[in-house]
C-alpha cells in the first residue's frame, strides 16, 4: 500500500508500507492501523501527520486489478499493546499511525491494465538503469565507490528488514 501525507503548507508526499498481507490491521469498520517498520528513517510522512493529519491510502493487491483507495484523518500512537499486537518476526514497530477512515472506495482497474503491472512477460527489464548504489553516489557526491555503497544496500535489505 500507499500512504499519501501533506505538510502545513500543503507540500505532498507518498511512501509506500509493506509487510505480509493483512499487515494493516482493521480495528473496526471505521479504523485501520499500519505499522511502522524499517525504512529510509525520514520519517516525513509522521511530520506531516502531526501538521495536517489527513492521508490517503491506496492499496495495490498482486493479481487483482482493481485498487482500494482510503482517506481520513491520522494519527501516531505508542501503545504498547497495539504494537505488541503487530510484532513481526520479534520485532515490534516502534510507533503505528491509527487512522479514522473517512471514505474507502474501489478504484477501476483500467490503469492497471493499461500498465500491464501484473503482466509479468510485458515487463521491460532493469538493462540499461543505474544502479541505486550508482544513483547515490552521483547525487551525495559521496566518496565510496559504487560498489561499496551498493554492497551496503544490498546488505541492509536483508539485515535490516525488521
Amino acid at each position: 500500500m500507499v500512504i499519501s501525507s501533506a505538510d502545513a503548507d500543503g507540500n505532498m508526499d507518498v511512501s509506500p508500507k509493506g509487510d505480509p498481507a493483512g499487515f494493516v490491521r482493521v480495528l473496526d469498520e471505521k479504523t485501520l492501523v499500519i505499522p511502522d517498520r524499517k525504512g529510509n528513517k525520514r520519517g516525513d510522512t509522521f511530520t506531516n501527520i502531526l501538521q495536517n493529519p489527513k492521508v490517503g491510502l491506496i492499496f495495490l493487491t498482486p493479481g487483482y486489478q482493481e485498487t482500494l483507495r482510503v482517506s481520513g484523518t491520522a494519527k501516531i500512537v505508542r501503545d504498547a499493546a497495539l504494537l505488541e499486537s503487530m510484532a513481526h518476526e520479534g520485532k515490534l514497530p516502534t510507533f503505528a499511525i491509527v487512522i479514522s477512515v473517512e471514505k474507502a472506495l474501489f478504484h477501476c482497474a483500467k490503469c492497471i491494465i493499461r500498465s500491464g503491472l501484473w503482466e509479468h512477460e510485458g515487463w521491460v527489464g532493469i538493462d540499461g538503469i543505474p544502479m541505486f548504489g550508482s544513483i547515490l553516489v552521483d547525487h551525495a557526491n559521496l566518496d565510496q565507490s559504487v560498489e561499496e555503497v551498493q554492497k551496503s544496500i544490498d546488505e541492509s535489505k536483508i539485515a535490516n528488514l525488521y
